[in-house]
């Protein structure tokens, strides 16, 4: 399922830009107009949900913190449980942890040992805002795979396809964004 063209304009025009934030030289994507936007986050949920409607899932994963506001919804919609991907020390329980390196350092993510059950082999879409350099993205693919379960795809409402980040998590598993940027 594509975006049309009036949907995609819909989503792009709600998303606003920020510059020089977290610092300068930065554009950021700020999605809480989208989220505040009825009409704009209908179509995207609505378009995400005829996607992967037919994908056979078992789980949808969002990625701390943005990726549980799309996910927990589109989850709920498919009729699915929802897991979240905290960073380091959030999750209550025992945990497997994927680190991944920032532009200045480490930082990690982690999963619940038993976030997908007995079900080896869960079939899970990972979604997130943005995906920008993917180390966060990567990190996730390898804990859900870590974890005994398969990443059918990584879904994110905005792809900065000039970082490279997506083409780096092609390399594991499916990719799909709504709005990418070259």
């Amino acid at each position: 399922m594509i975006l049309s063209n009036a949907e995609q304009k819909i989503i792009e025009d709600s998303i606003r830009d920020i510059k020089d934030f977290p610092k300068e030289g930065i554009v950021f994507k700020d999605i809480t107009t989208l989220l505040n936007n009825k009409e704009a986050y209908g179509v995207l949920m609505n378009h995400l949900y005829q996607r992967y409607k037919g994908y056979n899932l078992d789980y949808v994963a969002g990625i701390d913190a943005r990726g549980f506001i799309f996910g927990a919804a589109l989850a709920q919609m498919l009729g699915l449980g929802f897991v979240p991907i905290r960073k380091k020390g959030k999750l209550p329980y025992t945990t497997i942890s994927e680190k991944y390196a920032l532009e200045y350092g480490v930082d990690e993510i982690e999963v619940h040992i038993d976030a997908f059950g007995e079900n080896k082999g869960a079939r899970v879409l990972i979604i997130d805002d943005l995906i920008a350099t993917g180390g966060t993205a990567n990190a996730a693919a390898t804990l859900v795979k870590q974890a005994g379960a398969t990443c059918v795809e990584c879904c994110f409402v905005i792809g900065l396809a000039f970082l490279d980040g997506i083409k780096k998590l092609q390399e594991k598993t499916d990719v799909y964004c709504l709005i990418e940027e070259n």
